[in-house]
């Protein structure tokens, strides 16, 4: 994953804003924990800033980012993780775990240091997404790294799953956050901070942007997809897991 993000992390901060709804959601998700390690930190999105948390991050590029006032991190990869047993109350992972290249013994280090909870953003790949019709080799890598919800649960006991919705202006430009804005998706920064499309071949990716690009010129997506046009919010299979400990 550092090697990913080392590539592809370059302005990440500037593109991916923490949006404050998810936020919140993922601070209630957390609950009485006072001290949180922040697994697979990146640039420190969505770590709450009324408790200690400590962030543990593989890619220089990404810890870089890192506002001057965040919390310290550590360098060091979520299968490895440089933390004792039981140090923290909480142990959180927001949108990382697919990059894991071992999931199964970063799942168990998440545990491993956590005394109350481990709190995950994942995404499961199960709710219909237009944007898979332009760039359906998504749809292979995601499936082919995303846990779902029974691995989750062998790994880490009973869940507490709570959907997020995505609002139509999401400010965090991960892959769902711009279904209402389709014409996004054009631009070479915003899809290049999208570690899905960031990992597709330049032909399928050029091929699917240009696809794109003439059917909103056309108005062919509009007469596919135009009814999203007046959602606020849309399920896209992000969502919160909790595992009490």
């Amino acid at each position: 994953m550092a090697q990913l993000y080392d590539r592809i992390g370059v302005g990440y901060r500037a593109l991916r804003v923490p949006d404050p709804r998810i936020a919140a959601a993922i601070t209630a998700a957390l609950g009485d924990a006072a001290s949180v390690a922040n697994v697979g930190a990146g640039a420190g999105s969505y770590e709450p800033r009324d408790r200690r948390v400590i962030a543990i991050e593989p890619a220089g590029t990404m810890i870089r980012q890192r506002a001057h006032d965040a919390a310290p991190a550590v360098r060091g990869s979520g299968d490895a993780i440089p933390l004792r047993d039981a140090c923290v109350d909480a142990a959180l992972a927001v949108l990382t775990i697919h990059h894991w290249p071992d999931r199964a013994r970063g799942l168990a280090e998440l545990k491993r240091i956590a005394r109350l909870r481990v709190v995950l953003l994942t995404h499961l790949m199960t709710q219909p997404f237009w944007l898979l019709e332009y760039f359906p080799g998504v749809l292979e890598i995601d499936r082919g790294i995303m846990p779902s919800l029974d691995e989750l649960e062998r790994a880490l006991g009973p869940l507490q799953v709570t959907p997020v919705p995505i609002p139509h202006d999401c400010s965090d430009g991960f892959l769902g956050a711009h279904w209402r804005r389709p014409a996004a998706y054009l631009r070479d920064d915003v899809r290049a901070a999208i570690s899905s499309l960031a990992r597709l071949a330049p032909g399928a990716l050029h091929d699917g942007v240009a696809r794109l690009r003439a059917d909103l010129d056309s108005g062919a997506w509009q007469e596919r997809h135009g009814e999203l046009l007046g959602r606020d919010a849309l399920d896209l299979g992000y969502r919160i897991v909790v595992a009490q400990l």
